[in-house]
């Protein structure tokens, strides 16, 4: 009887691991998380976080923030955009985009995947070098 609550413990923990936290990995291998609460996990540790008003603090300062209309800025200059189709635009052309299913391709090639991330996220980890 214990070994099956503790085997049903186990399954409960991994489900909601699996809930809080959006993986990012870079060409196949893990590289960090997203947890639910915006922090952003990298080899293990806390680098940022991503708040709920769109700023975007590394280390625990605000460096970026990420508009409504898909622009990113950083230190309060705009870097890019990301569009709505996943689009992302660096000085106004296309360098890249976030798949509806969490693919990241630079100039055509898949270079990672942010599963369960919002696009801007995917965008800032991926082609604005916050991190």
């Amino acid at each position: 009887m214990n070994f099956k609550k503790l085997v049903l413990a186990a399954s409960v923990c991994l489900f909601m691991n699996t809930l809080t936290a959006q993986d990012l990995r870079k060409n196949g291998s893990p590289y960090g998380t997203i947890e639910s609460n915006g922090d952003i996990r990298i080899s293990g540790s806390i680098k940022g976080k991503f708040e709920s008003n769109g700023d975007i603090r590394v280390n625990g300062s605000i460096k970026g923030k990420i508009e409504s209309n898909g622009d990113i800025r950083k230190n309060g200059s705009i870097v890019g955009k990301v569009e709505s189709n996943g689009d992302v635009r660096i000085s106004g052309s296309i360098v890249g985009k976030i798949e509806s299913n969490g693919d990241v391709r630079k100039s055509g090639s898949i270079v990672g995947h942010a599963g369960g991330v919002k696009k801007e996220q995917a965008a800032v980890m991926f082609f604005f070098d916050f991190f």
